[in-house]
């Protein structure tokens, strides 16, 4: 049997460190006291152990363990644990190559940058939480102890999955320490040795622990050295042990006696001496190929749970952006929307320069623009009906209509002596489908090369207004004028009395702001309405004005929201994902826009 396999639950103490040893001898016989050698980066390792310490209680359900790091353990194995000491060390080793500065066991995650070390830390933590037997001292070092601690290692794994199933990557990323370093080019390939491996690689494939394709390899040549039948008794034997009870000492030592039997081992002798036949290293070349199939598979899980991670990071990112843009945007449009009519300056380049409103005064709306107006809100409220739903109800007893086929069906059901599951009465409820409201949000170029768009969009937009008023009472639209600086033509749930006339003589453009103002006030982003974003230009941008403009529309077309983009002058250059509308005629704009408002309003969806 591996020799390190034992000494995973040390069940006598171990021999006095030179640390104990020195200040045992200082206590007895006095002198100076004692001062232990400096050694690299003893605090940080302190502060580590502390830390396993503090973790040990959520693996193992203890808070009477002390955790030590060892710069080489005391038992001679990577780690252990002394239940008769409570006590639990694990070699520094098994963190590398992490340096102790960046090791942070206190921080739950940090163990994910040390798998190995606490897979390792696991498997002891799995032996003081289960391992709650000990083998009576006059059979202490014989076959059958080896038999029963054997058995023991997979036995406390399997419980600690059962509570703590997520632990299940950390004791497959310590497979190495915990299997294959007890295996090596000197370890015969006998039936004890294979017995052995067996019980320590093919017992975690049934504890849950390692896959089938895992451990095949293994699988082939202990099946070659004991033959099937032996493998197959002594899988019913670690298989029993695994449901045995964790203070069941008497049941554990039954089970290692089944094993000495079945191996032909006496169980009160030594371990079994090797076989002068068995072949060195093959036990330990075929382990390698299982711990090399384990580490592959690791990686690739351990890739797919990066980029699982990055995906979440990065939506978490996304979403911190779009809130914060959200928040940003709020901010625009209360100060577009404020109370007057003073233009608005983003924090641009263009900032600098001097700022006046394009608005020129109001006038009277025209009789052609009231009819407008008023045809426009019929439209609208015509595509915003909806047919009320019809629920059909079926019943064994009225209100209802009455089925005379169901009817007789019940009866017959009745005299027969059945359980009646016939239906008579079907009942139709018809309730009204709420009414979608209308969001249009307008904005206008103003720089110079638009003057002639200023007089029919001051008429649409006065148009849509109202007609938006005379829909539906949630029903609104705005509409902002943009160059450098914003200025609020129309506000959201207003219905103007007056048409707000403006000129375009302006120079930049802000339509990445004057989209943020129109989404934040109107909610354009938000479902549960027709949504409607018209832009009137030429789309004559500079290349960082186009950017940032272009991605505000890719997220609200994104968000459902239509977007309209309206021509007047030849070559325009529309932004990507909108729906360019080219009019040879200034005064089609009202025209157009009520029919994609219409056109949104009908296909939305509640």
């Amino acid at each position: 049997m591996p020799s390190h396999t034992q000494a995973h639950a040390q069940q006598t103490p171990p021999a006095l460190s030179e640390a104990e040893w020195a200040i045992a001898v200082w206590e007895d016989d006095g002198g100076p006291a004692y001062e232990p050698r400096p050694r690299p980066h003893a605090g940080h390792w302190l502060r580590i152990a502390a830390a396993l310490t503090e973790r040990l209680p959520e693996l193992a359900g203890r808070e009477d363990v002390l955790v030590t790091c060892e710069e080489q353990t005391r038992s001679g194995a990577p780690a252990a644990f002394f239940p008769a000491l409570a006590a639990l060390e694990i070699d520094r080793a098994l963190f590398a190559p992490r340096r102790p500065a960046t090791i942070n066991p206190a921080r739950p995650g940090d163990e994910e940058n040390y798998p190995v070390a606490w897979g390792a830390f696991a498997h002891e933590a799995a032996h003081a939480a289960h391992s709650r037997w000990t083998t009576p001292p006059p059979l202490r070092d014989t076959a059958l102890d080896m038999a029963a601690q054997l058995l023991e290692e997979s036995r406390a794994e399997y419980a600690h999955l059962s509570r703590r199933p997520g632990d299940r990557r950390f004791l497959r990323s310590a497979v190495r320490t915990l299997v294959m370093d007890g295996f090596t080019s000197q370890t015969p390939s006998d039936r004890w040795q294979a017995a052995c491996a067996a019980g320590l690689v093919l017992a975690r494939r049934d504890a849950g622990i390692l896959d089938d394709d895992e451990t095949e390899p293994l699988e082939q040549a202990v099946t070659h050295i004991l033959g099937k039948d032996l493998l197959d008794t002594l899988a019913r034997i670690w298989t029993a042990a695994h449901t045995t009870g964790d203070e069941d000492g008497q049941a554990m030592l039954e089970h290692a006696e089944a094993w000495c039997q079945a191996l032909g081992a006496d169980p009160a002798g030594p371990e079994p001496a090797p076989e002068p036949t068995g072949r060195r290293g093959e036990l330990a070349d075929v382990i390698g190929k299982v711990v090399s199939a384990v580490v592959a598979n690791e990686t690739v899980q351990a890739a797919a749970q990066a980029r699982v991670e990055a995906a979440r990071t990065a939506r978490k990112q996304a979403k911190a952006a779009q809130d914060d843009r959200a928040r940003q945007a709020a901010k625009t449009a209360e100060k577009v929307f404020a109370s007057g009519r003073r233009p608005y300056t983003p924090s641009t380049p263009l900032k600098r320069q001097h700022s006046h409103s394009p608005v020129t005064g109001t006038r009277a709306p025209t009789g052609k623009e009231k009819a407008a107006a008023g045809q426009l809100a019929r439209a609208l409220r015509a595509a915003a009906y909806r047919e009320r739903t019809a629920t059909v109800t079926l019943s064994a007893a009225p209100p209802g209509r009455l089925n005379m086929r169901q009817a007789l069906a019940r009866d017959a059901q009745r005299a027969a002596g059945a359980t009646p599951t016939a239906t008579p009465w079907t009942r139709t409820v018809h309730r009204p489908s709420p009414t979608p409201p209308l969001r249009v949000g307008i904005a206008v170029d103003v720089s110079g090369s638009m003057s002639i768009a200023a007089e029919p969009i001051a008429s649409a937009a006065w148009i849509v207004a109202k007609a938006a008023a005379l829909t539906d009472p949630d029903s609104r639209a705005a509409t902002v004028a943009y160059e450098h600086s914003i200025t609020a033509i129309t506000h959201p749930g207003r219905a103007p009395g007056r048409v707000t006339q403006f000129d375009a003589s302006g120079i930049g453009h802000s339509l990445a702001e004057a989209t943020d103002a129109l989404t934040a006030a109107l909610g354009l982003d938000q479902p549960g309405a027709g949504r409607l974003l018209v832009i009137a230009s030429d789309g004559r941008y500079r290349r960082e004005e186009a950017a940032r403009a272009a991605e505000r529309l890719t997220a609200l077309r994104a968000a459902g929201c239509a977007v309209l983009w309206l021509a007047f002058a030849p070559e325009p250059r529309p932004l990507p994902g909108t729906t360019l509308l080219e009019l040879t005629d200034p005064a089609q704009a009202a025209t157009a826009i009520g029919k994609a408002a219409t056109t949104a309003l009908a296909t939305v969806n509640l």
